[in-house]
């Protein structure tokens, strides 16, 4: 699906909000997207290569993130249902879907400058889920936050299941999704609709101060 999550001039009529929350509850379908063009050709190849289910991956409006692309312009069929840690940490944990995976790195840098040490994944699959993936992040992390540029029901909401079933809610984990509101945005620059969405780097790190209780930092990071 083009036009995944906010796509600016568009405006609210070809944002791709709903696609994952709709097709990530159909039985068997494997549900992907990349966090920039590389993983695109990636996912690509891996659904080329799939012939025994359904498949889909969501790609955005605009330009790419500068990624090196694979030799020949050739993807690799990734691992199904297999994501991949970029940063390692060992306090917090910033588990994005898509594209905002860029906003989550750019939220460990802000993190990091409040002395905290995160780990940024990027979970590539919506559906099946990376199951070891996530138990590892909250095992290891006192806090988790999943951030997506979709609507709740999707990625976020897949994992808080799972996390619900394996009893990792039950402990001291502390787990924030975070998604696009419920209401339209108007047509708007990007950065300025991920303003209003609440989806910036700042927004993410600004979560997850708010969530250890240090609310005047949080401010601090917002200003």
């Amino acid at each position: 699906m083009d036009r995944a999550g906010l796509v600016g001039a568009d405006g609210p009529t070809h944002c791709g909000a709903f696609d994952v929350t709709y097709l990530a509850c159909l039985p068997n379908m494997v549900v992907m997207a990349p966090s920039n063009e590389s993983e695109l050709f990636h996912m690509v190849a891996t659904a080329v290569a799939i012939d025994d289910r359904p498949s889909c991956f969501r790609f955005p409006r605009g330009n790419g993130v500068g990624a090196q692309l694979p030799p020949g312009n050739k993807g690799v069929p990734l691992e199904i249902g297999k994501g991949r840690i970029l940063v390692e940490g060992d306090r917090v944990a910033l588990l994005g879907y898509g594209t905002v995976v860029q906003n989550c790195l750019a939220a460990s840098a802000l993190l990091e400058e409040q002395d905290l040490s995160v780990t940024v994944a990027d979970a590539r699959f919506c559906k099946p889920l990376d199951r070891d993936l996530i138990r590892s992040l909250a095992r290891e992390h006192e806090v988790l936050i999943t951030v997506e540029e979709g609507t709740i029901g999707g990625f976020g909401s897949h994992v808080a299941h799972f996390l619900t079933l394996d009893g990792f809610l039950d402990g001291k984990l502390k787990w924030r999704p975070m998604v696009l509101p419920d209401h339209y945005i108007e047509h708007g620059a990007p950065n300025d609709q991920m303003v209003e969405a609440g989806l910036t780097a700042s927004h993410i790190a600004a979560s997850v101060l708010n969530v250890l209780g240090r609310t005047r930092e949080a401010l601090q990071v917002m200003s």
